[in-house]
């Protein structure tokens, strides 16, 4: 059986959360099997490590799960994007929209070096948002955008389109629904 399809008949189905109308696409069943987590990393590896990826860059919280394990793997920094407030040192802040208001994500002022490639990487990729974010952060700490990686993609959604279009580089993702 393919990856794509262990990890989509491993992610549950959580209608109606966070808000009426919404599927929850939930990888906690992913992360209580441990040969595909091993799996999913192993995948990720093989993607990102030709491309010679200075430090990735994940979003709170389930982006820091499969980040921090793939930057260990590579051997470069993990980068945290948090929601604002949660970071203890001096941080650089970016505002992004969602389908109900806005948010903010911050990221210590030195926590890329300039020219640093820098691989962003969360759990799904809906609309963008989240990962435009991060991604903007980067560029303001004159760090490169050196690509996205997703487990999810909703292609339903404009999220891929969205950051192609706006930072030139396509998203890696396992599945798409």
């Amino acid at each position: 059986m393919q990856l794509s399809e262990k990890i989509k008949r491993s992610i549950r189905d959580v209608k109606d959360y966070p808000k009426p109308g919404i599927v929850f696409k939930d990888i906690t069943p992913i992360l209580a099997n441990p040969a595909l987590r091993k799996e999913i990393v192993s995948s990720l590896i093989t993607e990102f490590k030709p491309q010679q990826i200075d430090a990735i860059a994940s979003t709170e919280a389930r982006g820091f799960i499969f980040g921090s394990i793939l930057a260990y793997e590579l051997g470069c920094p993990f980068i945290l994007i948090r929601k604002a407030g949660k970071l203890p040192y001096e941080t650089r802040s970016q505002e992004y929209d969602l389908e109900y208001g806005t948010a903010k994500v911050e990221m210590h002022i030195d926590a890329v070096q300039p020219g640093w490639r820098v691989l962003v990487h969360d759990d799904l990729l809906a609309t963008g948002g989240t990962a435009g974010a991060a991604a903007e952060l980067i560029k303001h700490s004159n760090g490169i955008v050196a690509g996205f990686s997703f487990i999810i993609n909703l292609s339903f959604l404009p999220g891929a389109e969205t950051l192609e279009k706006r930072f030139g580089v396509k998203s890696h993702f396992l599945v798409s629904y």
